[in-house]
C-alpha cells in the first residue's frame, strides 16, 4: 500500500500546490490513499467548509489538523460533520469532531489516521503519548495500517513519540514547523518516522507568511496581522509504503517540488 501525506497546505498558494501537483503524482507513484494537513488552508490559518470540500475534490482523503484548526469560527460547525476532517484527540473529549478515522482505500484495505498535538512550546492540551495509547486500542481491531500526525513544535517531543509508537503504528509523520527535515527512517520495529514533512505553499516566505511581515516583526517587536505570501510554490510530502497485512512499513521517501507563479 502507498501511502502519500502532504505536508502542512497554507492559503490559497498552497491549494494550488496541491492541484498543480496532485494528479501526477498520484498517477506517477500509485498512490493508493492521500493525507494531508490542512490547518492552514484557508487564507493561511484556520481551514472553512468551502476549503475542505475544495481539497477533498482535488483528491485528498483524509485532512488532518492542529493548534489552528478552530482559527475560522465555521470549522466548529464544518468538523462536527465532516469526519474526514481531524483535529488531535488529545483535546477533550467534549470538543467537537474526531481525532481518529478508519477509511477504505480504492481496493479496499483500511487505512486509520490519528491526529495528535504536541504540547511542548504549545497548548496545554491533554498528554498525547496517553492519548495515542487510548485510541490505539479500537484502531488496532479495525486495522493493521495506522498513520499518525503528530503535530508539535519541539523535535525532541516528536522524537520521543517516535520511539514510544515504534512497532504500534505504521508510521508517525510530524508537522507544524513548515520545515521539512532530513531524518526520515525506519525504526527497528517497522515504524516510519519523519520529524517534519514540510509546507505546502509559498516557496518566497518565511514559512508561509510574507517574509517583510516576520522581518519587521524581529526588528521591532511590534505585533501584525500576517499574510499569506504570494509567488512560487512549494509542494512538500513524504510517500510510504506499508505491507497491508502486517502494518509494517518498507519505505518512507521525503519530496519536495517547486511550482512557478
Amino acid at each position: 500500500m502507498k501511502i502519500l501525506f502532504i505536508g502542512d497546505i497554507v492559503g490559497k498558494p498552497g491549494r494550488n500546490a496541491v492541484k498543480e501537483g496532485l494528479p501526477g503524482l498520484v498517477n506517477k507513484l500509485k498512490i493508493d490513499f492521500v493525507i494531508a494537513n490542512a490547518e492552514n488552508a484557508a487564507g493561511g490559518f484556520g481551514i472553512t467548509k468551502s476549503v475542505g470540500e475544495e481539497l477533498f475534490s482535488l483528491g485528498i482523503d483524509v485532512l488532518t489538523s492542529g493548534n489552528h484548526i478552530w482559527d475560522k469560527k465555521e470549522a466548529v460547525t464544518y468538523i462536527s460533520k465532516e469526519n474526514r476532517l481531524l483535529r488531535p484527540a488529545n483535546y477533550p473529549g467534549e470538543v467537537p469532531g474526531a481525532g481518529s478515522i478508519v477509511m477504505k482505500t480504492s481496493a479496499g484495505e483500511k487505512i486509520a489516521v490519528l491526529n495528535l498535538s504536541g504540547r511542548v512550546f504549545m497548548q496545554p492540551l491533554d498528554c498525547p503519548f496517553q492519548a495515542a495509547k487510548k485510541e490505539l486500542p479500537a484502531l488496532k481491531e479495525q486495522t493493521k495500517v495506522i498513520l499518525v500526525d503528530f503535530h508539535a513544535e519541539a523535535t525532541s517531543e516528536k522524537s520521543a513519540i517516535g520511539w514510544y509508537l515504534d512497532g504500534e503504528v505504521s508510521a508517525i509523520i510530524g508537522s507544524h514547523t513548515h520545515v521539512q527535515t532530513a531524518d526520515e527512517k525506519i525504526l527497528p520495529q517497522g515504524t516510519a518516522f519523519i520529524t517534519d514533512v514540510g509546507m505546502t505553499g509559498p516557496s518566497d516566505s518565511v514559512i508561509g507568511v510574507k517574509k517583510e511581515q516576520i522581518i519587521n516583526k524581529f526588528l521591532t517587536h511590534i505585533p501584525v496581522r500576517f499574510e499569506t505570501a504570494k509567488g512560487g510554490t512549494l509542494l512538500s510530502c513524504v510517500v510510504l509504503e506499508v505491507n497491508p497485512r502486517t502494518g509494517i512499513s518498507t519505505s518512507i521517501q521525503r519530496l519536495q517540488f517547486t511550482f512557478s507563479e
